[in-house]
């Protein structure tokens, strides 16, 4: 996949946990360019329909419900083939849940 915008959103529980600007530093210093970010509230219905492709999944309910629990940053990200780029950045979905908790420690420990 090529091109040189991405899509991503910063999900409802890291943005009420206040790890935003965290999470934005480090897109920025993975060498993302932030070319837009929109603080905003999906309703369940647009959750649904953006994860539509999952709808036969048996993760399909929770899912939306927690997509749209609530805020999110949705935000698109500039770089050199950015997809690819962002999907090496993040890793795949074990690998971010164990980041996630990771993260979420090693900042609760300083609070």
């Amino acid at each position: 996949m090529t091109g040189n915008i991405t899509f991503t959103m910063i999900k409802p529980k890291a943005v009420a946990s206040g790890y935003t600007g965290k999470i934005i530093d480090q897109i920025i210093a993975g060498g993302f360019r932030i070319k837009a970010l929109k603080f905003t509230r999906l309703s369940k219905e647009e959750a649904q329909k953006f994860y539509a492709v999952h709808k036969e999944r048996p993760f399909y309910d929770s899912l939306t419900s927690f997509m749209s629990s609530g805020p999110i940053i949705a935000a698109i990200l500039e770089k050199e083939n950015a997809v690819q780029a962002y999907r090496d950045f993040i890793g795949a979905t074990p690998i971010r849940q164990k980041l996630w908790k990771a993260v979420s420690a090693s900042y609760t420990a300083q609070a």
